[in-house]
């Protein structure tokens, strides 16, 4: 794996790249938007905009301590900013957690083969896991151009699919009553835009931590975080609309904007299911190069093999269906989350210096 690139990478790149390490299945999908902020109707807006602020500011924390401590994995950037102990513990997780949700993602891959493509889910696993594998193999600058290339595409299409919505079945008041009345996956809309924000963080920090370092103006890392910020916000806002138009049968499915995309035309829904698979392919090479990264005690000889290795463990993990894996995933990256998100508050703040 070459870590090497340009140190003049430029901030639109950065923010792509940050982008890219969060839509996966669970955010392009529009699972995680119904769950964290379609159900609280008018103040999941709210929880949005406390989101976006927060994948800003965390994000610029994340990158900048990257650059300042010359950041060859997470590793650095977690200790520095939980301390030994508690960043020992969050570094456990997070490696653990960036292995079984690469798994995942192959395992998401494969379900959309099946339930949507009508194919084996085989064929899905096994281009997911080839093509991040030689992603990986090319290193960050692999990773980073192949995520500025798909992050477009996927913010058009739900561009798209959102103004399309907005013309044919506008957002009404009763609508957003209604949305109120369903379960939410927390308490609050304050409580789920935090826990949102944590909890996604705990995947993107594995490749912002060394993007940082790779970075030698502090201005270019600003403005990357802040359009990063900005385009998970539009995205979980336009997201959360086309949900709310469509609140009843949305909340009955498990990929709420495969079925919204359904409701234009076959072929819109066809495409958007291609989409949702690049979507997850961003997210699963970020979480296979954080993991190799984490490793870096490893010569670069023997890193090649650790990362055939790891992506054919994923592979096989992966036959256990994804729903399976984010039953038993998803519970264990909430406990490193809300710590994470704390120390990394924690260090602007007081250790400025």
């Amino acid at each position: 794996m070459d870590d090497s690139t340009e140190k003049n990478i430029s901030a639109i790149k950065i923010a792509a790249t940050y982008i890219g390490t969060i839509v996966g299945a669970g955010f392009a999908s529009g699972q995680e938007v119904l769950q964290f902020f379609s159900v609280f109707g008018i103040w999941g807006i709210w929880g949005i905009l406390l989101a976006t602020i927060l994948f800003f500011f965390a994000g610029y924390i994340i990158l900048n301590l990257g650059n300042k401590l010359q950041a060859k994995s997470y590793l650095n950037v977690v200790q520095y900013t939980n301390g030994k102990i508690f960043g020992t513990v969050i570094d456990i997780i997070i490696t653990v957690v960036l292995f079984g949700a690469f798994a995942a993602m192959i395992a998401g891959a494969g379900a959309i083969f099946k339930e949507q493509f009508y194919m084996s889910p085989l064929i899905g696993t096994t281009i997911m896991a080839i093509v991040c594998l030689v992603t990986v193999l090319k290193g960050i600058s692999g990773v980073i151009n192949a995520i500025s290339y798909v992050v477009p595409i996927l913010i058009v299409s739900i561009l798209f699919i959102t103004l399309y919505n907005f013309i044919t079945n506008p957002l009404t008041t009763e609508k957003l009553k209604l949305a109120a009345e369903f379960d939410a996956a927390t308490p609050n809309w304050f409580i789920s835009a935090v826990l949102y924000v944590s909890f996604n963080l705990v995947l993107a920090i594995a490749i912002l931590a060394p993007l940082g370092a790779q970075t030698s103006e502090k201005k270019t890392l600003f403005w990357g975080a802040l359009f990063g910020g900005l385009g998970l916000g539009i995205g979980i806002v336009t997201i959360n609309f086309s949900i709310l138009t469509n609140i009843v049968a949305a909340s009955e499915v498990e990929i709420p904007m495969i079925l919204i995309a359904k409701n234009i035309s076959p072929t819109i829904q066809l495409i958007f299911a291609v989409i949702l698979f690049i979507a997850i392919y961003t997210t699963a090479v970020s979480n296979l190069y954080g993991f190799i990264a984490r490793l870096n005690f490893i010569s670069q000889k023997n890193q090649k093999g650790l990362i055939v290795i790891t992506t054919l463990s994923a592979f096989t993990f992966s036959q256990l269906g994804f729903s399976t894996m984010v039953e038993y995933l998803y519970p264990l990256v909430g406990y490193a989350a809300v710590l994470l998100l704390i120390g990394l508050l924690y260090s602007w703040f007081f250790k400025r210096d």
